[in-house]
């Protein structure tokens, strides 16, 4: 018997970091793949569906999601991968006696914004895919959301928002029966993608770049859900005995993982720990899905 095609929906998936990992499941084989931009993939790859949509519209990646799942009765696999730099000078003085015009936050709504949708989705799908045994979402943000970056602060704060969200959700996502899906985020360093020109990446010094065969491999890795090659965890080596996702489920996949890639290492970033007891109370009384009633 032929194994079960799994399905993916990858955001950004014509180019740069989404196009080089819908290649890579193409070439395992056994996945449909759908990927959603604004153009079309700058190369071809197999067994995939190009859907022209703008991830800011809610609508038209709804009617996409939709589509995937009555076109193959499943989805096992999110990238919610796409996302921009913003284009302006933060810091530029404008004339004095009048405010000066509004930022252009489409960042946000690309970077974040898109994000939320996407997750929002992939909940709902993921519900439906009873079929699929091995759920996954991955959202792409950067190690701007853990440090400053004085040069894109619009940018910065987004991935931070991005790394917020998949720690809020990812226990939700994986303990919830019916969902029973993984959430981890991928936060590289600087990828030479397609996000800036030439010019902007000739700025920067040619030994720090994270190859894009890295994040190909870190987003297979967390979709088998297992480390590839010993990186630490909190400092301590991932055992089949130990806890490898921070949640409680003793031995099973990587889950709420916050990844950091440097060059071609990774590592597993923990949310600080709590300032006291009183602190880690209070965010305890978080841990439910509503405010409404105790």
């Amino acid at each position: 018997m032929a194994p079960q095609t799994e399905t993916a929906v990858i955001t950004g998936g014509s180019s740069g970091m989404g196009l080089a990992v819908a290649q890579a499941l193409a070439k395992r084989g056994g996945w449909k793949l759908h990927l959603l931009d604004l153009r079309p993939p700058l190369e071809e790859v197999e067994n995939s569906t190009f859907h022209k949509v703008n991830v800011t519209e809610y609508d038209s990646l709804a009617a996409v999601f939709q589509k995937a799942f009555d076109s193959d009765g499943r989805i096992d696999f999110v990238f919610a991968n796409a996302g921009i730099v913003e284009r302006f000078n933060f810091y530029e003085a404008h004339p004095v006696g009048k405010p000066p015009s509004p930022p252009d936050l489409t960042v946000v709504d690309v970077n974040l914004r898109s994000v939320i949708h996407t997750s929002w989705l992939s909940q709902h799908y993921f519900r439906q895919s009873k079929e699929s045994n091995n759920k996954v979402l991955v959202m792409t943000s950067s190690v701007g959301g853990f440090y400053r970056c004085q040069v894109s602060p619009s940018y910065c704060a987004t991935k931070h928002g991005v790394v917020g969200l998949m720690r809020s959700i990812a226990n939700y996502y994986y303990d919830d029966p019916d969902i029973n899906a993984r959430v981890n985020s991928i936060n590289p360093g600087t990828v030479r993608t397609n996000l800036l020109d030439a010019a902007a990446w000739d700025s920067f010094d040619s030994d720090i770049f994270v190859p894009i065969e890295k994040i190909v491999s870190t987003v297979l890795m967390l979709i088998d859900g297992h480390d590839v090659d010993g990186s630490e965890v909190g400092g301590k080596p991932i055992s089949n005995g130990a806890s490898a996702n921070g949640n409680g489920h003793s031995g099973k996949k990587l889950n709420g993982k916050a990844v950091e890639l440097s060059g071609t290492r990774h590592y597993y970033r923990d949310q600080p720990p709590f300032c006291d007891a009183q602190m880690a109370k209070t965010m305890g009384d978080t841990d439910r899905t509503t405010y409404a009633g105790s």
